[in-house]
């Protein structure tokens, strides 16, 4: 699957949001290492800190279905329907994508393909707790 197919996807995904608070739709597309897809988009709550993020939802659905090898996840998120501008993983998506996914895991993002480590160079993982 190109970035490209996986970045439409993820606008796809964001079309399913429940962002009634904040109104910013966010919508993710996980690519497993053998093919498979899973989206997710961001579910908001009126108590805050129960809200999920579009990426933790298609992580968390992937792992729940078996699967934890992952090749790539595009990330799309808008606040007025306009998803040519990046929209970074929030920190506590970026620590669960390393638990699963190593450094040079791609993330695909309106203004191009990075790898995790870009963004989570120093990440707290199983050898961190040695």
């Amino acid at each position: 699957m190109s970035n490209e197919e996986l970045f439409s996807a993820a606008v796809k995904a964001a079309e399913k949001s429940y962002s009634n608070y904040s109104h910013f739709t966010v919508g993710a597309a996980l690519l497993t290492t053998d093919g498979k897809l899973f989206t997710g988009c961001n579910i908001e709550n009126a108590s805050y800190s129960l809200t999920i993020c579009a990426e933790r939802t298609a992580v968390f659905k992937a792992v729940s279905e078996g699967y934890t090898d992952f090749a790539a996840i595009a990330v799309a998120g808008s606040g007025n329907g306009d998803f040519s501008k990046a929209c970074y993983p929030c920190g506590a998506c970026l620590q669960v994508l390393s638990e699963f996914c190593s450094d040079e895991f791609k993330v695909i993002l309106a203004d191009g393909e990075y790898r995790l480590s870009a963004f989570l160079p120093n990440r707290f993982n199983e050898e961190s707790m040695k």
